[in-house]
């Protein structure tokens, strides 16, 4: 008898792998107090969309390697504030070692920025042979309206929804998001942090825009913008909207 097949059989419990909506925490300080305070004055602007939410926390802008006592401080300090912290992003042996310590999983999904040296010039070498040129992955058509609730993931490309996304529901790609009708829920382009991607929609009334992990919460849609078309995009680390056409 095969107990590895077996178990992989097993109609009462399913293992599956896929994408899960988590909000990443990057610190630039470990006070705790400090955190607690800027968490909560973060989660004021949009209690609906935070509270209770999952969050990873992203280590790699800190200054120094931090200690498992000081950052079990920062993750008492995310719970008290309403969040549910779930791991730590990929980063370095020392995040591992430490997420270990923590016995927190290492969400290999959210790759921290590492900080190392730039390495030496290299000798040249000769090219390499020219690689098949593959056309991109075309983008993901969805032609009904997203309801609350409901969630598109479009995988390394581009998602195209020719319909309503409605209020509570979410739209992704790791490419550019298009929404050729109202966009009243929530829009992540660059999810894997490609931060060339752009959201287009054709009348805006979002609750979140994000590209590439950077993002705005909207309680109110600034008169200049709401209903309209509108694209937002990456200018370094500002999340930029306008006007399509104006």
């Amino acid at each position: 008898m095969n107990k590895a097949a077996d178990a992989a059989r097993d109609p009462q419990l399913e293992i599956r792998f896929g994408q899960v909506g988590l909000a990443q925490l990057r610190l630039r300080d470990t006070n705790p107090d400090l955190v607690h305070e800027r968490l909560i004055a973060r989660m004021a602007a949009a209690p609906q969309l935070f509270e209770r939410a999952g969050i990873c926390l992203d280590l790699s802008a800190l200054e120094h390697e931090p200690q498992a006592a000081e950052i079990r401080a920062v993750l008492e300090a995310v719970r008290r504030a309403g969040m549910l912290p779930v791991g730590l992003a990929h980063g370095t042996a020392a995040i591992d070692a430490l997420a270990r310590e923590l016995e927190l999983p290492v969400l290999t999904l959210f790759r921290a920025q590492a900080k190392t040296p730039a390495p030496p010039p290299e000798e040249p070498k000769a090219p390499p042979p020219a690689a098949l040129d593959l056309p991109p992955a075309p983008a993901l058509m969805h032609h009904h309206p997203v309801r609350s609730g409901q969630r598109l993931y479009a995988r390394h490309r581009d998602l195209v929804v020719t319909s309503a996304v409605g209020a509570g529901a979410e739209v992704m790609a790791d490419g550019c998001v298009h929404v050729y009708g109202a966009l009243r829920g929530r829009a992540m382009a660059g999810v894997r942090g490609e931060v060339s991607a752009r959201l287009f929609c054709q009348e805006f009334h979002a609750e979140l825009v994000a590209v590439a992990g950077v993002f705005r919460v909207f309680e109110t849609i600034p008169p200049e913008l709401a209903g309209k078309p509108v694209q937002a995009w990456l200018d370094g680390d500002d999340l930029r909207f306008a006007p399509i056409g104006g």
